[in-house]
């Protein structure tokens, strides 16, 4: 939390994508901000060092074993991933709901780009945070009502980029410590990366940068510190995952196609709109045949909508350049951090031009 001036900004960026800040002054959402700040506080105050869950005699010894493999997984992202060594993770909170927060996301109907909102310091990104689901079905309503498509989802952990590590950083939620031991990991080092590079202005350059993160630190978790269980639970929950990801991104590069045709009426846009909505869901419903009773991204496609896909995109697109600027780098982390925060450096343009462009590895 930095304070000053009358500011304080409370939280920034997200796996699930979550920016809350709170200005006192001259903020004309003072009950949004508020409700950002005190959110935050209450779950930062429900947070207990792991040590302390470990010793007491009620804690349940599933969550102990889970405590103490996330602190492995914590001390693997410093010595390995040469990602930040702090009090982050180091405390385990339980919020008794489901989700850490709830964002909203909203697009008009034609288009894949998401509405922005701004914020003090972190600047704009597209997606609101709500510490109260309601509030945040609340604003989703709204945004319906002005004619925008728009969708709630919970977020199970966000970042506050490194600026709370004097109370205590981000902690362990209930909301994420069940996960398999993969997803754990990888949500872990996908959280931590935000501390070492953001972007101000540039979501999908800072989600898919901590996702290109997750993605390169958790094959190397898996591969050197995982049991042969834990990887064949994370083939099988990753393999599906690659396969709804893939049928996503053709439904996006779909109706991108639509929406870009200036030649076509809005009457044509809204059929051929249909026309791919409809075969998304069938292609959903024919994958998931092979899925052996999983239905785990049922909810997912019964809400989407261009909304939906815009936000998922943010964490996708710029990972390829990424992957291949780690590889440039001689997959050496620090040296991979230091190319990644001159990017940031550049206008957003330009840094996003570099990562969509083909790079070429080292000569061996």
């Amino acid at each position: 939390m930095t304070r000053g001036k009358g500011r304080w900004l409370v939280a920034a960026s997200a796996a699930g994508m979550v920016i809350l800040a709170f200005s006192l002054s001259g903020c004309a959402n003072l009950g949004y901000y508020w409700q950002s700040a005190s959110g935050h506080m209450k779950l930062m105050n429900a947070a207990r060092p792991v040590p302390e869950w470990l010793a007491d005699s009620t804690t349940p010894e599933a969550l102990k074993a889970r405590l103490a493999l996330s602190q492995r997984i914590r001390d693997f992202a410093v010595n390995e991933l040469h990602l930040p060594d702090n009090p982050s993770y180091r405390r385990y909170a339980d919020l008794h709901r489901s989700a850490a927060v709830w964002n909203v996301v909203a697009a008009p109907p034609y288009s894949l780009t998401l509405k922005t909102w701004c914020f003090p310091v972190t600047g704009c990104v597209g997606y609101r945070g709500y510490f109260d689901q309601a509030a945040a079905q609340a604003e989703a309503d709204a945004l319906r009502a002005e004619g925008m498509e728009s969708s709630v989802y919970g977020v199970p952990a966000y970042s506050t980029l490194g600026w709370l590590n004097w109370l205590g950083g981000d902690p362990l939620l209930n909301t994420f410590i069940g996960y398999p031991e993969g997803e754990l990991a990888r949500l872990i080092f996908h959280e931590l990366a935000h501390q070492v590079v953001y972007a101000k202005d540039d979501t999908m350059f800072n989600e898919s940068f901590a996702t290109a993160v997750e993605r390169l630190g958790g094959q190397m978790w898996l591969g050197t510190r995982a049991s042969d269980a834990a990887r064949r639970e994370y083939e099988q929950f990753d393999t599906r995952r690659k396969t709804f990801r893939g049928l996503l991104l053709d439904t996006r590069r779909q109706l991108q196609s639509v929406y870009g045709d200036e030649s076509a009426s809005t009457q044509d846009k809204e059929a051929r709109k249909q026309r791919a909505m409809e075969d998304f869901r069938a292609r959903y419903a024919r994958i998931k045949q092979g899925w052996d009773g999983f239905a785990g991204y049922d909810p997912f496609v019964a809400r989407t909508n261009n909304a939906t896909l815009g936000a998922q995109a943010v964490y996708d697109e710029l990972v390829p350049g990424f992957e291949a600027l780690f590889e440039r780098e001689g997959r050496n982390w620090p040296r991979f951090y230091d190319a990644v925060k001159k990017l940031a450096e550049l206008p957003r343009a330009e840094r996003h031009e570099r990562l969509t462009a083909p790079m070429k590895t080292p000569a061996s």
